[in-house]
C-alpha cells in the first residue's frame, strides 16, 4: 500500500469534508499522513491519521476579507490573505514531503504555496475543492456575482459580454501573486483561471450537479465527489430531547466574517413561529445574543444531529454549512454575505432546494418570508440529496486517487448473492 501525505488550510470547513477520503483511503490499507490546524490534530490522530500541525505563522494570519466594502476589495483581501500564508504553506509543505517520503500528495487548494510546492515536488498529487470552483464554461454563468443561468438569445449575449470582465478581472487581481509564488519553483507561468484548475492532474470537486450547473465542458482532471459530509465525534445534544416542535437551524461562517447579523435577524424572525431555533454562533464572536424563548443560541453545535430534526436551515451562504444541509435532504435559506456565497445561494435557489435573500435585504420580515419559502421547497432539497449520494463521497475520491495517482483500478463492488 501506499504512503499519502494530505495538506489543508487553516479551516474547519476544509478538513471535515477531506476527513471521510482520509479514513476511506486508510480503510483500504494506505498510511495517511496529514498537516492541519493546530486544534484538530488529536482529533485526526484518534482516527488513526498521523496528523501534526501546520506552521503556526499560517494560523496567525487572519481571513479579514469581511472588512471589505466592495466584492472587488474583498477578492483583493483574500489573495493577499492566501499569498502572505503561503510564504509559510509552500515551505511547510515541502519540509512534511522532506519528512514522511510519500507516495502521494493531496493538497487543499486554498494554500496556494502548497499548490505549488506539490507540482514542483514532481511526485503524484491532488487537489482538493470544497467552495465553487471559479471556472469559465460554455454552459454556465460568469463566477462572481451569482448570476442565474442564461436563457435564451438575451441570457447568451450577456453571459459573453461578461465573462471577459468578470474573469479578467479575477484574473488580474489572482494571478500575479501566483505566478510570483510559482516563479521561484521553476514552475510555468499560469495564464487564465483554466491553467490554476488544471495544473493539478487530479481535482476531487466536493460537490455534485445539478446542485453545481451541469456543464459539458469540466476538464478532465475534475471528478465531482459529493459533499463527503463529516461531523466531529461529539457528545449527543441533550437540548434536542427537550424540543418537541419542528426545527430551524441558523449558522454561519467558521472563518469570521462578521455576519452576526444572520442570527439576530433570524431570531427575530421565527420569535412567532411554531419551531424552535438553534443558532450556533460566528467564529470568534464574543458578545452574548439574547433568545427568545422558543430558540437556543450556541457557541458551537456539530451540525449533524441538528439538521436531522430540522425542517429548514438558515446559512451565510457558505458551501460546506449549506452542502451539509442538503445532504440530509433539509432545504436552506441562503443568506450571502460575501466571498463564494453568492454563487452558492444562487445554486440553492437554481436547484430549487431552498431560497435566497440578499445580505443587504436582510430584515426580519423578509427572511421570515424567505424561510417559508425555502421549507416549501423540500422536494427539491430531497432531490440534491440523492444526487450527492450518488457521487459517491469517500469512497469515488479514494477510487479516483488510486486510479489516477498510484495506478491501481478501483475494486469492484460486492456481488450480490441470490
Amino acid at each position: 500500500m501506499s504512503r499519502i501525505l494530505a495538506y489543508t488550510s487553516p479551516a474547519r470547513g476544509h478538513l471535515f469534508p477531506l476527513t471521510p477520503i482520509l479514513d476511506e483511503l486508510r480503510r483500504r490499507g494506505h498510511e495517511v499522513v496529514l498537516r492541519t490546524l493546530a486544534s484538530e490534530v488529536e482529533t485526526m490522530r484518534s482516527r488513526g491519521v498521523e496528523a501534526g500541525p501546520i506552521d503556526p505563522a499560517i494560523e496567525a494570519i487572519e481571513h479579514d476579507d469581511w472588512r471589505a466594502r466592495s466584492q472587488r476589495t474583498s477578492l483583493q483581501r483574500s489573495v493577499a490573505t492566501f499569498s502572505a500564508r503561503a510564504e509559510h504553506d509552500g515551505p511547510d509543505l515541502r519540509k512534511a514531503i522532506e519528512a514522511e517520503r510519500p507516495d502521494a500528495v493531496i493538497v487543499d487548494v486554498a494554500t496556494w504555496g502548497a499548490m505549488s510546492a506539490a507540482e514542483a515536488w514532481g511526485g503524484p498529487w491532488a487537489a482538493f475543492c470544497p467552495h465553487p470552483l471559479p471556472l469559465p464554461s460554455r454552459d454556465a454563468p460568469p463566477f462572481g456575482p451569482g448570476l442565474p443561468p442564461a436563457r435564451g438569445p438575451l441570457g447568451r449575449l450577456r453571459d459573453g459580454a461578461l465573462k471577459p470582465v468578470l474573469f479578467g478581472g479575477l484574473e488580474r487581481i489572482v494571478l500575479p501573486p501566483l505566478n510570483r509564488i510559482r516563479s521561484p519553483l521553476g514552475l510555468r507561468e499560469l495564464r487564465d483561471v483554466e491553467d490554476l484548475y488544471s495544473s493539478p492532474p487530479l481535482l476531487l470537486y466536493m460537490t455534485a450537479e445539478p446542485f453545481e450547473y451541469p456543464r459539458s465542458d469540466w476538464p478532465d482532471s475534475v471528478v465531482m465527489v459529493g459533499p463527503c459530509d463529516w461531523d466531529p465525534p461529539a457528545e449527543p445534544l441533550p437540548l434536542l430531547n427537550e424540543i418537541e416542535t419542528p426545527i430551524v437551524l441558523v449558522t454561519t461562517s467558521s472563518e469570521f466574517q462578521d455576519d452576526a447579523r444572520l442570527v439576530r435577524a433570524s431570531l427575530a424572525a421565527l420569535a412567532g413561529e411554531p419551531v424552535h431555533v438553534i443558532a450556533t454562533l460566528p467564529a470568534a464572536f464574543d458578545d452574548d445574543i439574547a433568545a427568545p424563548a422558543n430558540a437556543s443560541v450556541l457557541r458551537f453545535a456539530p451540525h449533524g444531529a441538528i439538521l436531522d430534526r430540522a425542517v429548514c436551515a438558515v446559512t451565510h451562504g457558505g458551501m460546506g454549512a449549506t452542502q451539509k444541509a442538503l445532504v440530509r435532504g433539509v432545504p436552506v435559506c441562503a443568506v450571502p454575505f460575501g466571498r463564494d456565497q453568492l454563487e452558492v445561494a444562487r445554486r440553492v435557489e437554481v436547484a430549487g432546494a431552498g431560497s435566497r435573500l440578499s445580505a443587504r435585504r436582510l430584515r426580519a420580515d423578509r427572511l421570515l418570508a424567505k424561510v417559508h419559502e425555502a421549507i416549501g421547497r423540500a422536494e427539491g432539497a430531497r432531490a440534491v440529496a440523492a444526487s450527492f449520494a450518488a457521487a459517491g463521497g469517500g469512497i469515488a475520491a479514494a477510487d479516483a486517487l488510486e486510479a489516477r495517482l498510484l495506478g491501481r483500478r478501483p475494486a469492484p463492488p460486492p456481488r450480490e448473492h441470490a
